[in-house]
């Protein structure tokens, strides 16, 4: 394992957790249009090598949303979001690598955004076992993963327990990402203690919406630090991406994010796997995630972002982006 940057004494910080309005202008204009006039804007049916979004259904029945864009022969490159959040997420990763020539895959979690709010399944073997029918149905070979967060959980399970079997995966790519384990337990000392995420499931069961705006403006894009430069629609979307979510999956997602021990999966990976993580990290805590990950990898490369909050592939995307090309392009 490489290092590219050694780092010091983990955060003080490292504990700190924690009105979308739509135009009625937009709103009348859109009821204005007759119904039949509709058919005369709806755009042709999309190519091969343009925009496409599909979905698929899973053995247990949850339908998975997902975007597939740019050239079907190109090297594609999957994209696993965090939690509370959808696809979207990586909006400007996704239009950045499509005009790089690759292939971009991005799909909104079981629960999550455009999938389908399904009572069961709401753990990593699940999500794993979902990417992996999304794989297979188009036929994916040669995949870099990428994975923030709680999507860091979710294509580490899916590469060890999947994607090495059938030789689909080029590279891993882990952001702010929750593995090895984020809760504290005697094998883990350094973990966040459970009442936190027990504060996590009281809050969103107490007011998701207010809950989420609290996330968004505050620690996950690091807002909440002194000289810190606030962006309205960043909060917006985000608050908008959570609420389009099942609040049972956003719940039982709590768990699976903070309780799953991604140890062994870590060790059995070969491929190469770049770790990425800010060091004011306020929501997966860099001394507990990406330290520890480092150093189970048999292949990983370690890179500390000094500032970087956890939404760092939105408020420092273009840095993000340029690492992460760099990477692929080895």
């Amino acid at each position: 394992m490489s290092t590219t940057k050694d780092f010091g004494p983990a955060s003080p910080h490292r504990r700190d957790f924690l009105a979308l309005g739509l135009s009625a202008a937009a709103l009348v204009a859109v009821t204005a249009v007759p119904f039949a006039s509709f058919s005369s804007i709806h755009s042709p049916p999309i190519k091969h090598g343009t925009l496409t979004m599909s979905k698929v259904t899973t053995r247990d029945g949850a339908e998975i949303f997902y975007k597939d864009w740019g050239p079907k022969d190109a090297q594609p490159i999957m994209f696993h979001h965090g939690w509370p959040l959808s696809s979207d997420d990586w909006d400007n990763q996704a239009l950045f690598f499509v005009s790089q020539g690759y292939r971009v895959i991005a799909h909104d979690r079981r629960g999550h955004g455009r999938s389908s709010q399904v009572s069961d399944g709401h753990d990593m073997d699940h999500y794993a076992a979902d990417v992996a029918e999304v794989v297979d149905h188009l036929d994916l070979r040669n995949v870099v993963h990428i994975g923030h967060s709680t999507g860091g959980g979710e294509a580490t399970r899916y590469v060890a327990k999947h994607g090495q079997k059938h030789g689909r995966v080029a590279m891993l790519i882990l952001i702010g990402a929750v593995p090895p384990i984020m809760v504290k337990t005697p094998a883990n000392p350094g973990g966040l203690p459970l009442e936190v995420f027990d504060g996590f499931r009281k809050q969103l069961a107490a007011n998701r919406s207010q809950f989420y705006l609290d996330v968004a403006s505050g620690p996950f894009y690091g807002f909440n630090r002194p000289g810190a430069t606030v962006s309205q629609g960043i909060i917006q979307n985000w608050w908008r991406q959570g609420m389009a979510g099942s609040a049972k999956a956003h719940y039982d997602c709590i768990k699976a994010f903070s309780e799953t021990d991604f140890t062994d999966d870590l060790k059995s990976i070969t491929v190469p796997t770049l770790v990425m993580h800010g060091d004011d990290d306020q929501i997966v805590p860099i001394a507990d995630s990406a330290l520890l990950s480092s150093k189970l990898l048999k292949n990983g490369v370690l890179k500390v972002y000094p500032k970087y909050p956890h939404g760092m592939c939105t408020t420092q995307a273009d840095v993000v982006n340029q690492d992460l090309l760099k990477f692929i392009r080895g």
